[in-house]
């Protein structure tokens, strides 16, 4: 479950980190009159599900109170990667001197949360890992002790932040590592950390994911949830009864059955191209679900194909390619759809996507080739 900024600064606040002074905004007069409160030059972040708010013009500053409102203003109703923003956190501006990245993550392969410490903070975490992995030290956390502050101190020396921010940053990394624990996240990270022109050492940013599997047990985070706003395909397709992922490709992916889905993304992948989501349409599905399952994933701007993988059994080969065929006229002019079907009905369904002059793929390898291979004719 992902929580928005301002709650997971909440959250950290809690575990003694400090965070700047600031306060939710739904309006540009909420948030003028927030900017009075504080008494100062103020930041204006649009509160949404996504990252890149600030290449996107969320991020705006407001040097006096009428500046916040014109600010909020512009921010408000932005749409961010295809989230509307409907709220703005309004929080002091602080000077900042030099940033840094705190994070901790849950590795599958360990098992274990892992922390992860980089001098160089303010931009992806990714980036860095992939151009400059050194600059990251990671460390593993032992569930029976936590991290210890002495623990905490050599990994962010190690790291190499400067003496003056080494004592406050250890301190905020060792209760970064008690809030991670305490709220059942899966990822904690602050980026930046910053440390300011007076010397202060505070997370200018903050990103919490709850695991859903605790959720029960984190009742007040659960209440925060906002399934609609974290991701509004993925919620009409829960409400639908489709079992749908966002993922961040451009190859759509539909399947029967989570193992062959899983397998179709795989194969998609070491084809050359990125699946842009998961969705499992399950067993004995009609031609109504199919169509309701491509318009699904047709929604998602980002989608510019989509691979159909189908092995009929209950499922039968020419409900499948009848629901494709009904989707045609609801699908974007000259989107490119590869359908592999194999099993129950199969070649009557083949027999039916050929009629209507619709490719379909010998086998998952060839499948996938193709539709990749189709979308970048695509970009040529």
């Amino acid at each position: 479950m992902k929580i928005h900024e301002y709650q997971a600064k909440e959250v950290l606040a809690r575990y003694g980190i400090p965070v700047q002074p600031g306060k939710v905004a739904h309006t540009p007069e909420e948030a003028e009159t927030i900017a009075r409160e504080l008494d100062g030059p103020v930041v204006i972040k649009a509160q949404v599900y996504v990252g890149g708010r600030g290449k996107a013009g969320g991020i705006q500053f407001g040097d006096t109170p009428e500046e916040a409102r014109d600010s909020a203003a512009r921010v408000l109703g932005m749409n961010i990667k295809g989230l509307t923003v409907d709220k703005v956190l309004v929080t002091s501006k602080i000077d900042i001197k030099e940033e840094y990245y705190l994070g901790i993550v849950h590795d599958r392969k360990s098992q274990t949360p892992v922390v992860m410490v980089s001098k160089e903070g303010g931009i992806d975490i990714e980036e860095v890992a992939a151009t400059h992995p050194e600059k990251i030290i990671k460390y593993p956390i032992d569930m029976h002790w936590g991290l210890r502050p002495f623990e905490a101190l050599n990994i962010v020396t190690e790291a190499g932040l400067p003496t003056k921010a080494l004592r406050p940053a250890a301190a905020i990394l060792a209760n970064l590592a008690k809030a991670y624990i305490g709220s059942d996240a899966q990822l904690a990270e602050i980026n930046p950390l910053a440390l300011t022109a007076d010397g202060k050492v505070l997370a200018a940013d903050a990103k919490i994911l709850i695991d859903d599997n605790a959720l029960y047990r984190q009742k007040e985070i659960a209440s925060w949830s906002e399934p609609e706003d974290a991701n509004p395909i993925e919620f009409e397709a829960k409400q639908a009864g489709l079992t749908y992922v966002k993922l961040d490709g451009d190859v759509g992916i539909i399947g029967n059955g989570a193992g062959l889905v899983m397998t179709t993304l795989d194969m998609v992948a070491r084809s050359g191209g990125k699946p842009a989501n998961f969705l499992d349409i399950g067993g004995g599905a009609k031609a109504e679900v199919m169509y309701k399952a491509l318009t699904f994933v047709a929604r998602d701007p980002q989608v510019k194909g989509i691979l159909v993988n189908i092995f009929g059994g209950i499922t039968r080969g020419e409900e499948v390619a009848r629901g494709v065929i009904m989707a045609q006229g609801e699908l974007p002019k000259g989107m490119p759809i590869v359908v592999r079907l194999s099993g129950t009905g199969a070649e009557e369904g083949r027999a039916l996507l050929k009629d209507a002059g619709l490719d379909w793929g010998q086998d998952m390898r060839d499948s996938a080739q193709k539709i990749v291979a189709a979308i970048n004719g695509l970009d040529k």
